[in-house]
């Protein structure tokens, strides 16, 4: 059975009302402010209907409306092969499951790359459970760039050679697979807008999150001041900010040996290996 079936066909009529398959992406932001030089994301999809999902939520939403940034999706099928507008086939040598086609690829990849500056400027990425892992450092050098095409694979990947002829840098969202880029695509590009200027509002709010310094966030409390016999930490409400940032940090650090022993690791590496605790 081929891999293909779980995409959409090619449309047809319905009725009186005719439906026709359409290269140009479509700008999810049609209708709304177009702010000069905002951060874009292109999306290459099988599944441009997926977006923008839960980018059209809370504050990425709200920076959508606004157009402090744009999203484009790229429908893969109109570039397909044939009646049937083709984009895989069986996998050279042999084996289960359907390969995206280098030249249906490429076709995607040459329509996307139309206005940008460049892969300095404008990363092109294939999102593969093969590839470095994603973090909050390149989530930061994508929003310092003016935007990032991102190609969501599909059944077993794409033809390695479009991957090596369009040199795309390749990232993961984690050790496991999923059954497309489309989800993974979202978090990339949820992580990555936050940090553009204006969107949350307050910077001091990315400065003291997890992975903003190298660990996970310190434990946070609201009211009321006394939950379940559990009282908030007497030194939060002491109004001794010295005090305040001291105790955060030291929690940040404790967490961070605790739970993530990679990221101490590398947090004492680049202290010099003089953390505030010891090595445990």
């Amino acid at each position: 059975m081929s891999g293909d079936r779980d995409a959409p066909g090619p449309k047809r009529s319905h009725g009186r009302v005719a439906v026709r398959l359409s290269v140009q992406p479509e700008d999810l932001l049609s209708g709304r402010p177009r702010l000069k030089g905002a951060w874009t994301a292109k999306i290459i999809t099988l599944f441009p209907a997926a977006f923008p999902g839960v980018l059209e939520q809370s504050l990425t939403g709200k920076a959508l409306e606004r157009g402090q940034w744009r999203l484009e999706t790229i429908d893969l099928r109109p570039f397909g092969e044939g009646k049937h507008r083709n984009v895989d086939d069986t996998p050279a040598g042999g084996g289960a499951g359907m390969v995206l086609r280098a030249d249906v690829v490429a076709k995607a990849l040459d329509e996307a790359d139309r206005g940008t500056p460049g892969r300095a400027r404008w990363p092109l990425v294939y999102l593969s459970p093969r590839g470095r892992p994603f973090d909050q450092a390149t989530a930061r050098r994508w929003a310092r760039c003016d935007g990032v095409t991102l190609l969501c694979g599909r059944f077993e990947g794409v033809d390695e050679r479009v991957l090596e002829h369009y040199g795309i840098e390749e990232v993961s969202l984690g050790d496991f697979v999923l059954t497309g880029g489309e989800i993974a695509a979202q978090a990339m590009i949820d992580a990555t807008v936050r940090l553009l200027p204006g969107v949350l509002g307050n910077a001091a709010s990315t400065e003291e999150e997890s992975h903003s310094n190298g660990l996970l966030e310190h434990p946070q409390y609201t009211r009321p001041a006394v939950w379940e016999g559990r009282e908030i930490p007497p030194v939060l409400q002491s109004g001794n900010h010295a005090e305040i940032a001291r105790w955060r940090r030291e929690q940040a650090e404790r967490l961070t040996r605790a739970r993530r022993p990679d990221l101490w690791a590398r947090y004492r590496e680049g202290q010099g290996g003089d953390g505030r605790e010891g090595d445990g």
